[in-house]
């Protein structure tokens, strides 16, 4: 893998100098929308090829232990919180802290990040986040917790966070080169729900048996794994990426990086609002059971669970495609919107937890296509900055959103508040999607003619027999 600065070390589907990728980028390259082209034509790989490689096998073990703990923890938590206040804005509260430091720092991880060996990085991340579960198991088993005090880990959490993030989205492709980056990434997210699946039924059982202690002091436990599968790594086998010597206005030069790439800089902005606004389960989940069914932890580990098998099915695809296409992007965007409103105006118990999983499965897509997508058209010398700017806007959202979105749920009720995080998600992305095809030098067809394809992106200069040749590829 070449470590320089230009094209040829970018292991990204367009150059440097592309203004938006997928189908908005088509014109640029004569080509129709939806057309691979170039490297986006890679044939399709396995579903778990990256796993052919030892040094990614041993982080994903490692990752798969430690999340599971992680999962055990958000669910003990949540319920934690909501026990010792019985308010779903001081759920929203907790939420809000642990993201806020991403919020106000995020960049400057991403800068260490860039600058730094990520797995010494990574090594120090993962042990600091062991010992924030540990601490809250301590206060929780002695009988001394306080919401202050989950408020207070809360908000450490997210300073590790701050580091850890963009050090462990960058070293992904350290570990399996960029041939292999779509499909490890996507596998990931596949390994973070499979935890998901796994965490909130333990810890719904711990929780009624036990109580809250027991989760927080195994999710404590559980970062020994990653820990040890980092030491047992063999360096020589990672792809070296050059680091980033220290240097003054390397914080700008990045930003200004992003705000010259236009298929970047919506990419981010999409994820933002969907961050923001439509990823508060927390608080609407816990609301849900709370207000609406009148249920216990066994019924939030339930619609957490379903939640994470719909995840985990969209993470499984997304390792089976070859690319990452900003129309899926826009499109999954737009329908995981619309089942949030679906789910917010559910007439029955069974049938508000049967959307979930299609919820958890497009909510999965729109992370799994906009984080690769990202990380596969920047530059190696600029991924750890760009990457702590995408996850501050994704995850450092939740500190304006939590809040407002935990006083809607308390003050108009669960319904409403879901409801009003779905209309958000699904204009948002629809508003960005037409954004992105007009910076691509297209425009939206409909053709309600039978046999033909009724929407599609065509150019805007484009004849009717091309807009024909294009609607049947598109």
């Amino acid at each position: 893998m070449s470590t320089g600065s230009g094209a040829h070390s970018a292991p990204a589907p367009n150059s440097r100098h592309d203004t938006v990728s997928d189908d908005a980028t088509a014109t640029t390259q004569g080509a129709a929308p939806g057309v691979a082209a170039g490297p986006a034509a890679t044939p399709r790989k396995g579903t778990f090829s990256s796993l052919r490689i030892r040094n990614y096998r041993l982080f994903a073990s490692g990752q798969l232990v430690s999340n599971t703990g992680t999962w055990m923890q958000r669910i003990a938590q949540d319920w934690l919180v909501l026990s010792l206040t019985g308010s779903s804005t001081a759920v929203g509260i907790t939420t809000a802290l642990q993201f806020l430091p991403m919020l106000l720092f995020g960049l400057y991880g991403g800068v260490i990040a860039d600058r730094f060996p990520k797995r010494t990085l990574l090594l120090m991340t993962q042990s600091a986040m062991g010992l924030t579960g540990l601490a809250l198991a301590v206060l929780t088993l002695t009988g001394h917790v306080q919401v202050w005090h989950v408020y207070l880990v809360a908000f450490v959490l997210g300073l590790v966070t701050v580091l850890d993030n963009p050090s462990r989205q960058a070293f992904v492709v350290e570990m399996v080169g960029p041939d292999d980056l779509r499909n490890a990434v996507s596998l990931n997210s596949a390994n973070f729900q499979s935890a998901r699946l796994i965490g909130p039924a333990v810890a719904g059982v711990l929780i009624g048996a036990f109580g809250s202690g027991w989760a927080f002091l195994l999710n404590g436990l559980s970062f020994i794994a990653p820990v040890a599968g980092l030491l047992m790594m063999r360096t020589a086998e990672l792809h070296k990426v050059e680091r980033v010597p220290r240097s003054k206005g390397q914080l700008t030069e990045g930003l200004r990086y992003v705000a010259g790439r236009p298929d970047l800089i919506w990419t981010i902005v999409l994820v933002g609002f969907i961050g923001t606004f439509g990823f508060n389960f927390p608080i609407w989940l816990t609301a849900f059971v709370h207000q609406v069914y009148h249920a216990g932890p066994g019924t939030y580990a339930l619609f957490n669970g379903l939640m994470a098998a719909g995840s985990l099915l969209g993470a499984l695809l997304a390792a089976r495609r070859a690319t990452s296409r900003l129309r899926l992007l826009v499109g999954a965007a737009v329908i995981f919107g619309a089942l949030e409103i679906a789910a917010a105006l559910a007439p029955s118990f069974w049938i508000f937890a049967a959307l979930l999983a299609p919820i958890g499965m497009l909510g999965l897509t729109v992370n799994v296509t906009a984080n690769s997508s990202v990380q596969l058209a920047t530059d190696p010398a600029m991924r750890g900055r760009v990457m702590s700017l995408f996850m501050m806007v994704f995850m450092g959202g939740t500190p304006l959103g939590a809040p407002l979105v935990g006083w809607v749920t308390d003050a108009a009720g669960a319904r409403v508040g879901f409801l009003a995080g779905g209309v958000i998600s699904a204009v948002a992305a629809a508003v960005i999607g037409l954004v992105l095809a007009r910076a691509g030098g297209l425009r939206l067809k409909i053709d309600l003619r039978r046999g033909r394809q009724h929407v599609a992106f065509v150019p805007r200069a484009a004849t009717p027999a091309t807009d024909r040749e294009l609607a049947t590829v598109a």
